[in-house]
Formats: structure tokens, sequence, C-alpha cells
């Protein structure tokens, strides 16, 4: 009987000492509404570069990571009510937002642009632009830049959605849409983008994206550390050639 015990005994220790003390399971927040970084596709799978930044950064901290998705205008309100982790979803490093949370390092950095059709005469400059009407999501580094500098030359006009911003100048309620270079990149690529183009220079270069966390979590060295692994490593740059044919870091 002793001997059947010390067996039994054996075993369940190699069974503990074999398993994981715990098994971490971190939420990933996102929006779900821009593409190509974040969008739910037709099978309702969460995907995009940010998706895919995400993933490698848990794979990097060995934990397993779920996507949940979030309105863009209470993505900060739903981070601090703990209804996720972190939040990968291209949110601009602001002054403003860094009273809210806390930032990771940028994992990459964006510019600002107009795109408008192809036939319009639009020139970046404040005597071309003067009564146009100039569209841009709210809550978003554009829409701010709109409001700060063209307020008073432009009617700006602010959307829920990305989408929504670009439904509307295709049915030409609105005369350009200002956004993130990328994202309006991916856009131009598209059939409903054919027929519309960058219209001049960025007007803003230097806008870096970060990972958003609660205010003083211990989570954002972890997520910085493995950024930088994955950069290290080369996933990072196997990830951005998915999505760009040059580099966005």
């Amino acid at each position: 009987m002793k001997q059947y015990k010390k067996v039994l005994l054996a075993t369940a220790t190699a069974l503990f000492m074999s398993a994981p003390a715990f098994a971490e399971t971190l939420r990933i927040g996102t929006e779900g509404a821009y593409p190509p970084f974040n969008l739910v596709d037709s099978s309702g799978e969460v995907v995009g570069f940010d998706i895919d930044i995400a993933n490698a950064l848990c794979a990097e901290m060995k934990v397993d990571c779920t996507v949940v998705t979030s309105d863009w205008d209470g993505i900060i309100p739903a981070l601090n009510n703990n209804k996720f982790d972190f939040l990968v979803a291209s949110m601009s490093i602001t002054d403003e937002r860094k009273q809210a949370v806390d930032f990771t390092n940028p994992y990459y950095t964006n510019k600002l642009q107009f795109v408008a059709p192809k036939s319009a005469d639009f020139k970046v400059d404040e005597t071309s632009l003067k009564g146009k009407t100039i569209g841009a999501q709210r809550a978003t580094i554009a829409g701010q830049w709109l409001e700060d500098n063209m307020a008073d030359v432009v009617d700006v006009r602010l959307y829920d959605t990305q989408e929504n911003a670009y439904l509307d100048m295709n049915s030409g309620r609105i005369d350009g849409v200002l956004a993130d270079n990328f994202v309006q990149y991916e856009w131009l690529q598209s059939e409903a983008g054919a027929n519309f183009e960058f219209k001049g220079e960025p007007v803003f270069d230097n806008d870096q994206i970060g990972i958003a966390v609660r205010k003083d979590d211990p989570l954002r060295e972890r997520l910085n550390t493995a950024l930088q692994a994955i950069i290290d490593n080369g996933t990072y740059e196997t990830i951005n050639a998915k999505y760009f044919p040059f580099s966005i870091y």
C-alpha cells in the first residue's frame, strides 16, 4: 500500500511539474473597423496588422490572448473599465490621451494626408480649400488637426468610422478626407477608391502609434520588451511585408 501511494504521489508531482503554474490569458482591445490595421472579416474574425502584431507580442510573452472589439469613441474608457487588458488599435500617442492611459514605445509612425477625387481641383492651401467640406473620423488626430488648423477655412465633418467618411466622399457629400496615410493607401487600392488619389504632401508626418495600457500597469514594460524582440527577430518585418510594400516602423 505504501508503495502504491508513493507511485500516486510521484505521478501527481510529475503532472504538476509538467503543467504551467498559471495559464495567463490577456484580452486585446481594438476597434475592428479600420482596415488594413483592424477589421472584422467575412467569417466574423478580427484581423489586420494590429491584430498580427498583438498576437506576435502575446506569443513572445508566452500568454494566451483573445480579441475584444469596442466602438472607437469609447475605447479608452473600455480599457480603463477592464473590458480588455491592452489596446492595439492604431492609436496616436498624444498628451491628452497620456492623461488617461500609458503607452508603449511606438510600433509604427504614421502621416496625415488628404484624399479627394482625381478630377477635383484640390490643392492643400487655404485659398483652394476655402469653403470645402472635409471629413475625418471623430476622436482621431486627423479630426483634431482639422479642427485646430482648418476650422475657419473648411467645413469639418466628423464621422464615427473611417468607412462612413469614405462613403460620403464617394457620394459627393464631402469634398475630401483627411486620414492616416497608410489607411488611405489601402483604400485607394480598393474598387471603392479607384477614382480618388492623394492630394498634396502629408500635413503631419510624425504621428507615433502606440499600444495603450491602464496607468501604471507593469504590462507596459512586458509589451515593450516583446515589441523589441519581434523587431530584432524579424517577426515585425514579416508582418509589415504582409500589408505594405514599404516599412511603416
